[in-house]
């Protein structure tokens, strides 16, 4: 297959990420949502990392011209009937990828392939859900899509040979570097990061030290880029607790239990980044 046109469901954060990407590899783009505002919200921030970019002298205007022209957006998903390949990036939840991914494959053909963005549901549990789950794969982006070099290719036990060599290509096509990884809860990536970032909060909500202190010392002691907690108010605590849960589910393992921290603050609306506050304060 001669991959050119790619459907993105869902507008959020990773999703214009992954759309921004693929544009400015050359695809042809279709972003689907179902609220417009959503959508053109999306496009906003895409244009402003574009301009980022543009000011940077890492991209040209005309290309970022070209890059915004092969995005339209819609809230229709009759208009992913041409899509080769479709990523949903939906919310992490498995009622909802299940419903979308059932949506897509009700829309497209037989051959077009279909991947999910999820960071730590089971490939093979998703694929179930749509006729041919032997095109069914993960591509695992990372947040902010744009920078970040990596993809997880995840097979399910359906997958076939065919649609990971399609992934693979792809992955190269935008410039990433793709690594494969087994269907397991949090695939490579995140079954190392997660548990790391909930012992981060645990010895913040025991008092140990301050937030500031706790990211200063990884960042400083271990080298990582970015403090577990900062990391985490950018990941989005909903997210980062959706992840944990999917592995005390799937592992059974009490070392995988959220930190009641975590679970209080998502219920108190103290997302990170997106809603001004998590473990630090923003904006």
């Amino acid at each position: 297959m001669n991959l050119a046109n790619i459907g993105v469901i869902g507008a959020g954060t990773m999703g214009n990420g992954i759309a921004q990407v693929c544009a400015q590899a050359g695809f042809d783009v279709t972003l689907l949502d179902i609220a417009q505002g959503a959508l053109e919200k999306a496009l906003a921030t895409i244009g402003k990392n574009l301009d980022r970019q543009v000011s940077k002298g890492t991209l040209g205007e005309d290309d970022k011209l070209a890059a915004l022209g092969r995005i339209r957006i819609s809230t229709d998903y009759g208009v992913l009937k041409d899509a080769q390949l479709v990523i949903e990036a939906a919310t992490e939840n498995l009622d909802l990828k299940l419903k979308v991914l059932q949506q897509i494959a009700a829309q497209v053909s037989a051959e077009c392939v279909i991947a999910s963005n999820t960071s730590s549901l089971s490939i093979t549990q998703l694929a179930a859900s749509v006729s041919a789950p032997e095109r069914f794969i993960g591509l695992h982006f990372f947040n902010p899509v744009p920078v970040m070099g990596l993809i997880e290719v995840i097979r399910g036990l359906q997958t076939s040979d065919a649609t990971h060599a399609l992934a693979m290509d792809m992955a190269q096509r935008l410039g990433k570097t793709a690594i494969t990884a087994g269907n397991r809860p949090g695939f490579v990536v995140n079954r190392i990061l997660v548990p790391m970032i909930n012992e981060a909060i645990l010895v913040f909500q025991e008092g140990l030290a301050s937030a500031e202190d706790i990211d200063a010392g990884m960042r400083l002691g271990c080298n990582q880029p970015i403090g577990p907690l900062a990391l985490a108010d950018l990941i989005g605590l909903d997210t980062l607790l959706a992840i944990l849960e999917a592995f005390y589910d799937g592992f059974n393992d009490s070392k995988y239990r959220p930190a009641p921290l975590l679970k209080e603050m998502v219920a108190a609306g103290y997302l990170g980044r997106k809603t001004g506050r998590g473990f630090h304060h923003y904006g």
